[in-house]
């Protein structure tokens, strides 16, 4: 067993939240550290922009990343939400066993 992240912004908690008790439910993650406050500066067609938008570390075992990804983006409240997953290199047997449980 092993362990994947997400990282996703959302326009609000409340979203995030949603998306996450969603993804929770499904099995497709063990869980969500929703972080309220980040600002984002960004280029979106061609203009410059900046939002005030809530994080969120998603996290999962490692077989299920790329069907967590796919479910977060058929969800996910944006047009095109900049969904990021990656497989962990280093996790302590414990937090792999925890992840493992969800296969």
């Amino acid at each position: 067993m092993s362990a994947a992240l997400i990282w996703c912004p959302f326009e609000s908690e409340e979203a995030a939240a949603k998306a996450a008790s969603q993804l929770l439910d499904e099995g497709l993650i063990a869980c969500a550290n929703i972080l309220p406050g980040v600002r984002s500066l960004y280029v979106w067609r061609g203009k410059r922009g900046e939002a005030s938008e809530c994080g969120a570390l998603l996290k999962t075992e490692a077989s299920l990343l790329d069907r967590a990804v796919a479910r977060l983006a058929a969800i996910h409240p944006y047009e095109t939400p900049a969904i990021a997953g990656w497989r962990a290199d280093a996790v302590p047997p414990s937090t792999a066993a925890w992840l493992g449980e969800l296969v």
